[in-house]
């Protein structure tokens, strides 16, 4: 793997438990682009809310994220960043030197599996963390999401691993992904 790895995904896909198998096996930390969120809100150093639109996050987010990619990649520090604010045309963010070093994937369900189990994939909401409240994902949000994200993906030509079930991910696989 590279020093710096990327998942992005929609909600409830695993980003943040992938992340966690990843600091466990190879000992990279990682970051939660919802933790700085909040944090960012909570403080009242912006007039964001949780309910904002992703957008709006991402152009709010993604210029202190890319700052801290370049200090961990300047640092020689290995990170993984896990979040729905990554934007797909990132590159653009970093010369070449700091692209050489980031690897970017994408976590996506199969429509039918959302359709056919969007009960087991809300059993997995909290196994990292826990979430006050569950009730923003419905089924419906969740297929327009991984939808729209595997359109990014094919877009601007990003790695994705389509899941055909949750929170499985056989790292040697992803390591082969990105």
């Amino acid at each position: 793997m590279k020093r710096i790895v990327l998942l992005a995904g929609s909600s409830h896909t695993g980003k943040t438990a992938l992340a966690q198998q990843i600091l466990e096996r190879y000992g990279y930390p990682y970051l939660s682009i919802d933790h700085l969120k909040m944090g960012l809100i909570r403080s009242g150093y912006c007039s964001l809310t949780p309910e904002s639109d992703d957008k709006e996050l991402t152009a709010y987010l993604w210029p202190v994220v890319r700052e801290i990619i370049k200090t961990a990649i300047e640092n020689r520090q290995r990170l993984v960043i896990e979040g729905c604010y990554i934007p797909f045309d990132y590159p653009c963010s970093f010369e070449k030197e700091y692209l050489d070093e980031i690897q970017f994937v994408c976590l996506c369900f199969q429509r039918s599996y959302i359709e056919e189990h969007f009960d087991v994939i809300q059993s997995f909401a909290n196994v990292i963390e826990q979430r006050i409240d569950n009730s923003a994902c419905t089924k419906e949000q969740l297929l327009r999401e991984n939808e729209e994200n595997l359109r990014l993906c094919q877009k601007f030509g990003r790695s994705y691993l389509l899941l055909k079930e949750p929170y499985s991910i056989d790292l040697d696989l992803l390591e082969e992904t990105i």
